[in-house]
C-alpha cells in the first residue's frame, strides 16, 4: 500500500447520485498532486475521503497506511493537514489569528481552556510569519480579508506537522493580487524537502503552483487521467475533463488555459 493515499476501486454515492464511480489512485511520500475538474466532478469528495472525513460506498480507500472503515479516524485526522471552507465557516470570527493556528493542536476551533506549551506559541508564529502572516497574529480572524484568512489557514493546517496536507480550492474568492502572492507561497511549500505530501483541489490551471508534480483529472465522478503533470497536463485532456475544447498554454513553470476554436 502507498504510504499516503491508496485509492483502490473507490465509489462514493449518496442516494441515487454516483458522486465517485470506481476511482483507482496513489500519492507516494514527497509528491505534490493537483486534482483538476469542472464543478459537480467529485474533487470536494475525493478531499473528504482523502481526509478521513467520509467513508467510501465501495472500494478500499488507505489514507497513511490504514484503511478506512478499519481504523479510528479521530486518532487518523490530527495527522492530516487540511484546509477547506467548511473549516473556515466553524472558526470563530472573534477569535484571535494566534489563537486561530494553535488550536489546531488539539484539533479544535475556538480557544477555550486548554493548555499550550510555549513550543506551540512559537511554531504557530512561525508558520504565520512563513505564510505573509505573522502581522496579523492579534487581529480576530472576522476582520481580516478573504486573501489573509486563507494564508491563516494554510498555517494551521501545517500545525500538527502533518504527513498529508490537503488545499480545497486554497485560490477561490481571490482576486488577481491574492491569488499569486498565495500561488507563490505555495509553490515555495511544495518545493521544500520537508514538507509533507500535499493534494491540492481547483478549477483552474492558473492556480496550480511551482512545484506540483502530478496531476489527476476528474469527470463526473469519474478519473480521466492522471500521472505526472508534464506529461498528463495536456490540451485532450483538459478538454475531455471539462467537456469543451480548450487550449493550453505553459509559461515558465505556470499554465493556463482558453477556449479553443
Amino acid at each position: 500500500m502507498s504510504d499516503v493515499l491508496a485509492f483502490a476501486g473507490v465509489s462514493v454515492r449518496r442516494g441515487n447520485k454516483l458522486l465517485l464511480d470506481d476511482v483507482t489512485w496513489e500519492v507516494e511520500e514527497g509528491e505534490r498532486w493537483v486534482v483538476l475538474g469542472p464543478n459537480g466532478a467529485g474533487k470536494t469528495t475525493l478531499l473528504q475521503l482523502a481526509a478521513a472525513r467520509m467513508h467510501p460506498t465501495s472500494g478500499v480507500a488507505g489514507v497513511l497506511s490504514e484503511v478506512l472503515g478499519a481504523v479510528n479516524v479521530f486518532e487518523l485526522r490530527p495527522r492530516i493537514g487540511l484546509s477547506s471552507a467548511v473549516i473556515a465557516e466553524r472558526i470563530p470570527r472573534e477569535e484571535k489569528v494566534a489563537d486561530v493556528v494553535v488550536t489546531a493542536s488539539y484539533g479544535i476551533v475556538g480557544r477555550w481552556r486548554e493548555d499550550y506549551h510555549s513550543l506551540d506559541h512559537q511554531r504557530a508564529a512561525e508558520l504565520l510569519d512563513q505564510l505573509g502572516a505573522g502581522h496579523l497574529a492579534d487581529r480576530m480572524f472576522g476582520t481580516l480579508s478573504e486573501g489573509e484568512r486563507k494564508r491563516v489557514q494554510i498555517a494551521r493546517a501545517l500545525m500538527t506537522d502533518p504527513e498529508l496536507m490537503l488545499l480545497d480550492e486554497p485560490a477561490a474568492g481571490l482576486d488577481l493580487g491574492g491569488r499569486e502572492d498565495l500561488v507563490r507561497r505555495l509553490g515555495e511549500l511544495a518545493q521544500d524537502v520537508y514538507a509533507p505530501a500535499m493534494v491540492l483541489v481547483t478549477h483552474h490551471v492558473e492556480e496550480i503552483p511551482p512545484g506540483f508534480t502530478d496531476v489527476l483529472m476528474l469527470r463526473e465522478g469519474r478519473v480521466v487521467a492522471a500521472g505526472p503533470i508534464e506529461a498528463t497536463l495536456t490540451a485532450d485532456n483538459l478538454s475531455e475533463t471539462f467537456g469543451m475544447p480548450l487550449e493550453l498554454d505553459r509559461h515558465g513553470d505556470r499554465w493556463s488555459a482558453r477556449a479553443g476554436s
